[in-house]
């Protein structure tokens, strides 16, 4: 048995169990979680805010495609990063926070970083929060979050361990277990499912964030189907499918071609307010919902088949059971035309958008991982830009905070090495974790920081516009966005055409360190 203490033991089980990079700030209340660090050979980033270092792992975890690890202080290093778990809960997200608490707080007031309830406070924002006042507990706290992201729907974890115990010597952790813990219900697809689709002919499949599976474009074409994906599942049958309807069920007239399927077909996804912008679907034949968590199974759309299943098993028993050579009623004329009507209604609600989205995804590579903040250009782009792969475009979704994109770019590009990474984020957004991009310097990270200043909260504006209200707050003085990367030892770029952002997009994949791409409407002539 090794000996160490339990700041050191938790450090040496995470490597045990594939973790190779944790994000985060050391401090006096946590300074034992980093006694195992290099020792167990793990990559520590630090983080310049615990905010930043919770999107790090967010956008490691979504490029990687393994769970994002933080380690913060007590008190405020766990509210910092609260905002990036709530978004991580929004979005589904696998993250593990790992903090000190204090000892002891009932009979103890004023000490340092001293908070009510640490503990309960973290648990508003994250699937759940425990407290480890054992290393026994500690160990199974960890596996149990580690699994969970497996088997269930993968939601942020928060475990607090208290000071004392992190400096206390400790058993060593068990062996890591084995086997396939997902979930299986395949008698619903022979038995229930099958004779739906034989007898449609206008079958819809919506996929969501939840249906991670490389076969969804064999399955619709088989089954005949046309489909539609929400913002986080965009690229999943690819994009050139010709009844793919992409990333566009917010459009009102959506649900005019739901209205019009006699099968739907909900995979992997909650049909989210922000993704259909809607109470209900339109649909009025029937649902078949398959979801990995059953709350989703059971809510206003009101499904008529629920399978409780993993979308990859459901997508590949659907494939080998199911008939060949399916008929349809969908055309690719029906689909083009009701895209093209979209596109020119997001034309209309922002004007010159489209063109620099345009602009942008010619000057990217395909395989490009993008992180986008609460920004217009990205609003636009995530309804009309096509994805080519699935788990590319990575944004805020749900919880929608702002300043998500720069640090969250930086954990992914940590997670997936030499591909390509890029970052689009407003000038109100990068307010917010601007201090990141010191990181990204100091880890010589080639990121495009596509930085779009139309030197104020337009959407707020337009929105108060629309309300009738004055337009107020939403002017902030900006600095001298380039001078300020240069300061960070970044380098910076001012295009003053679409062709000129392309080659700074380009230029900047590769230089030896981060490139923020100043990007005004004055591109536009």
């Amino acid at each position: 048995m090794t000996k160490r203490p339990l700041g050191a033991q938790i450090s040496h089980m995470l490597k045990d169990r594939g973790v190779d990079t944790i994000f985060g700030i050391p401090g006096v209340h946590n300074v034992e979680m980093y006694r195992g660090i290099e020792e167990a050979g793990i990559t520590h980033v630090l983080a310049r805010h615990e905010q930043g270092a919770g999107f790090m792992a967010d956008g490691y975890a979504r490029a990687a495609g393994r769970p994002g690890v933080a380690y913060v202080i007590t008190g405020p290093g766990v509210c910092n990063i609260m905002t990036p778990m709530g978004q991580a809960y929004s979005d589904s997200v696998p993250m593990l926070v790992i903090s000190s608490c204090l000892d002891e707080t009932a009979a103890t007031r004023g000490q340092l970083h001293q908070m009510k309830d640490q503990r309960a406070a973290a648990e508003t924002v994250c699937d759940w929060s425990e407290e480890a006042r054992t290393a026994k507990a500690a160990y199974q706290l960890i596996d149990r979050a580690l699994l969970e992201f497996d088997v269930a729907r993968p939601r942020p974890k928060h475990i607090q361990v208290p000071i004392e115990l992190l400096g206390t010597d400790a058993p060593d952790f068990p062996s890591g277990g084995e086997g396939d813990g997902r979930l299986h219900h395949a008698d619903a697809i022979e038995g229930i499912v099958l004779p739906y689709l034989r007898q449609a002919k206008r079958p819809l499949v919506i996929f969501g964030a939840g249906a991670k599976t490389e076969n969804a474009r064999m399955m619709v074409e088989k089954i005949g189907a046309a489909c539609f994906s929400t913002y986080a599942a965009r690229g999943i049958v690819g994009d050139d499918y010709p009844l793919d309807f992409g990333a566009t069920l917010s459009y009102a007239s959506s649900a005019d071609v739901v209205a019009s399927a006699d099968l739907v077909i909900a995979i992997g996804t909650e049909l989210a307010a922000v993704d259909i912008q809607r109470n209900h679907l339109g649909h009025s034949c029937p649902m078949i919902r398959v979801d990995i968590d059953p709350e989703c199974l059971f809510d206003q759309q009101r499904a008529e088949v629920r399978v409780h299943a993993d979308a990859a098993d459901f997508v590949d028993l659907v494939i080998e059971l199911s008939d060949d050579g399916a008929a349809t009623d969908w055309t690719s004329d029906e689909v083009a035309a009701a895209r093209a009507k979209w596109r020119a209604e997001a034309d209309a609600a922002y004007p010159g958008i489209i063109p620099i989205c345009d602009a942008l995804r010619d000057a990217l590579p395909d395989d490009t991982m993008i992180y986008s903040d609460m920004t217009q250009i990205a609003y636009v782009a995530k309804e009309i830009w096509p994805m080519k792969y699935p788990g590319h475009w990575h944004h805020p979704y749900g919880f929608g905070t702002l300043g998500y994109a720069l640090p969250a770019a930086i954990g992914g590009k940590i997670g997936v090495g030499d591909k390509p990474v890029a970052a689009i984020m407003g000038d109100y957004g990068f307010h917010y974790t601007m201090q990141e991009l010191g990181v990204a310097v100091e880890l010589g990270l080639n990121i495009p920081i596509v930085l779009w200043d139309n030197a104020k909260l337009k959407e707020i504006e337009d929105c108060m516009v629309q309300s009738q209200i004055a337009p107020n707050a939403v002017f902030a003085r900006n600095p001298d966005f380039c001078k300020l990367a240069e300061a960070f030892g970044a380098k910076a770029a001012a295009p003053g055409s679409l062709a000129e952002l392309q080659d700074a997009v380009q230029a900047a994949f590769a230089a030896d360190g981060p490139t923020l791409i100043h990007v005004t409407p004055d591109i536009l002539g």
